[in-house]
């Protein structure tokens, strides 16, 4: 009988035996899909022309950066891209929603300009939430109100209202569980925009927008700037400007992707750089399953069964984690068993000294 202990060639092929079958059997995973999947949404389209403004369209524009960002976004070797328009046509709100997770996406971005009475300029992008601010709800609502223009508003929506601050409050976060990860992509594009093109920053904010309310999967709305502003509609009408931006949130997305990358567990990692040992002293590793602004007691009832679930925060959003081992594949085990539990999405962490650290760090410093 093989002494595993003592056989370090061994231990290589049992570790890698084991992270080709973690691959295998996590098939609900973002990447156990042969592709990363994008859904682009251009908003607005035929009859809904979009944000009122003098001498720009917003549902050309939106449509153009969309295009522009698709084709870098199908240069990149393991992308998918799927439209909900890829051209002038009307397409309702649940429809875009019903696209994106019949295509079981991994991101969801949706491209819209803003409008106002004044001179306003800037950038912003929203993740879904409670709108924290009249001004937050006012967008929100702009945005929502197309659906007066859909046949059978009333019955597809069942009865939810734009105009009213209670019935977008009242939306369920269907999305909870992926607002970590949308606030990360938001923040990406934004510093972009801000960085990269010189845009006013006008930051990541939440609120109640039907279209994001319909997707599973991480999802953003992003407000390029403002056609009502002369100088900067100019710009967004520009093919100049739509290359900018398209190629700022391309940049966004593929930091996004690569993160992503480097903190699920080591079965995306190449064999060459897998390491037998699985113990890690002075290293944690969680599960992280969920995260949001709900404050939630850690009970087995909240998370579907789940027992020994931890809470902790980072500045206003809560995140939920399951499972504190050093040792890797018991990790990964109850990774599996988080993922079967329904928390698609879950997956590993590591902490040193109670701070989180990247998870490659921890796997190539042991090499």
């Amino acid at each position: 009988m093989i002494d595993i202990g003592k056989n370090r060639d061994y231990n290589s092929l049992v570790m890698v035996f084991i992270c080709t079958l973690v691959l295998v059997l996590s098939q609900a995973t973002t990447y156990a899909q042969d592709n990363f999947v994008v859904v682009l949404d251009a908003g607005h389209g035929g009859k809904d022309p979009g944000r009122p403004a003098k001498n720009f369209s917003e549902k050309d524009i939106a449509l153009n950066i969309v295009l522009k960002l698709g084709d870098k976004l199908k240069g990149l070797e393991d992308v998918k891209v799927v439209y909900t328009r890829d051209k002038d046509v009307f397409v309702d709100l649940k429809e875009r929603g019903r696209i994106a997770n019949e295509a079981d996406a991994d991101l969801f971005v949706s491209i819209h300009c803003n409008a106002f009475s004044n001179n306003a300029s800037g950038t912003e992008t929203y993740v879904l939430g409670l709108h924290a601010n009249k001004q937050n709800f006012e967008v929100a609502k702009n945005e929502n109100s197309v659906i007066f223009l859909e046949d059978n508003y009333q019955e597809k929506y069942e009865g939810f209202d734009p105009n009213s601050p209670e019935a977008v409050i009242g939306m369920t976060l269907m999305q909870e569980e992926f607002l970590d990860q949308s606030l990360y992509l938001a923040s990406n594009i934004q510093t972009n925009f801000r960085d990269q093109l010189k845009r006013k920053d006008r930051g990541v904010k939440q609120a109640g927008f039907v279209v994001l309310h319909q997707t599973y999967m991480p999802s953003v709305l992003i407000e390029t700037g403002f056609i009502t502003n002369s100088s900067e509609g100019a710009f967004l009408n520009s093919k100049s400007g739509q290359d900018k931006v398209s190629g700022a949130i391309f940049s966004a997305i593929k930091s996004y992707k690569k993160n992503l990358d480097e903190n699920l567990v080591i079965e995306e990692m190449p064999i060459a750089e897998v390491k037998p040992s699985k113990v890690y002293p002075g290293i944690d590793f969680k599960v992280q399953i969920s995260s949001g602004k709900k404050k939630l007691e850690t009970k087995s009832y909240n998370f579907k069964g789940l027992k020994g679930v931890e809470r902790g925060k980072i500045g206003s959003i809560y995140k939920y984690y399951y499972g504190k081992t050093s040792d890797f594949d018991q990790i990964v085990k109850m990774q599996q068993e988080a993922r079967n539990a329904g928390f698609g999405s879950a997956f590993v962490v590591a902490f040193k000294d109670e701070e989180r650290i990247q998870l490659s760090e921890v796997i190539n410093q042991s090499l």
